[in-house]
């Protein structure tokens, strides 16, 4: 996948390019619809998608910047592996944010030359998301340039409930631990990416060894242990996960805990990517160790047999 930057990296596209505009978090269901419809609409055409990185809020309301549902580099890979075949990245700078509706749409129109964008429902552009996926397609109406709108896809959820697919709606089944529904949103496991550094080595002393991930601004799902998995050296462990404090101990921080059944090494400094699949109890104060170190053995024993089916 060829990746370029810019204003100037957009004008550089190959003319004829099929395009989508978003942020794209998540790469959830709804994102594989529009890249599935670029599928179609293309033959030997570059698939593009164009993204802000980082998110536009970061600059301009920062206290309302959404946690990310992915990495950057999770989410070229992810793209890369769905068959795009460039990604433009437009930093969250003034002269790209200031841009009206009219005058990036005139850019699109004269310069990049796309032969067909694709963009779902609640699309919208320029300064102040003043331009609509309406507006596209009338501007684009006398021109050779086809606009397609693509339907938002829904989603059953495990209460029965029936969602239109979103990065929002992902991120709030995962304020409510709801990993399971957040999986039927995003078409796989929801996935915490961090980088293993030192905790307290209370799980070594209780015989139950733990990666203690640190996760920068990523999103975090609610506290409470969870069943997981996660790939190292190649080979997939089933994963007990710990999100928040310990209760049962009087001096804790929030910490993010990790325990591969079955692996033995040192993982200091390493990242680890750990899918998760189920939610299997809330957090909880015991009233002593070994009450706590029972648990975790239940626990543990649950998750081996969850994740081996």
């Amino acid at each position: 996948m060829d990746q370029l930057s810019g204003l100037d990296g957009l004008c550089a596209l190959p003319p004829g390019s099929v395009i989508s505009i978003g942020n794209y978090d998540g790469v959830h269901i709804g994102h594989a619809a529009i890249i599935a419809r670029m599928h179609q609409l293309s033959k030997s055409e570059a698939r593009v998608i164009v993204t802000f990185e980082p998110h536009p809020l970061t600059v301009l309301r920062p206290e309302l910047a959404p946690p990310r549902l992915t990495t950057n580099y999770r989410k070229q890979q992810l793209l890369e592996s769905m068959g795009i075949t460039h990604l433009v990245t437009l930093p969250p700078a003034p002269e790209i944010l200031g841009l009206t509706a009219e005058k990036f749409w005139e850019m699109l129109r004269d310069q990049v030359r796309p032969s067909h964008i694709v963009e779902g429902s609640n699309f919208n552009f320029g300064r102040g998301r003043e331009g609509s996926i309406e507006r596209m397609m009338q501007w684009a109406a006398s021109t050779p340039i086809r606009v397609h709108r693509e339907p938002s896809q829904t989603c059953v959820l495990s209460d029965r409930s029936v969602v239109d697919v979103s990065s929002s709606i992902i991120r709030w089944l995962l304020g409510y631990g709801r990993v399971e529904d957040a999986k039927r949103c995003l078409g796989r496991p929801f996935e915490l990416e961090g980088t293993v550094i030192r905790g307290y080595q209370r799980g070594r002393l209780l015989g139950f060894p733990t990666a203690n991930l640190e996760c920068a601004d990523h999103i975090i799902p609610a506290d409470g242990v969870y069943a997981g998995r996660c790939e190292v050296n190649g080979r997939t462990h089933a994963a007990a996960v710990s999100i928040g404090k310990t209760p049962t101990f009087s001096q804790a921080r929030y910490q993010i805990e990790v325990h591969l059944i079955g692996y033995t090494g040192d993982l200091y400094g390493r990242s680890l990517r750990v899918a998760l699949t189920q939610w299997v109890r809330d957090q909880m104060k015991f009233p002593n160790v070994d009450a706590l170190r029972r648990q975790l053995a239940k626990d543990i024993h649950q998750i081996a047999r969850h994740e081996s089916v």
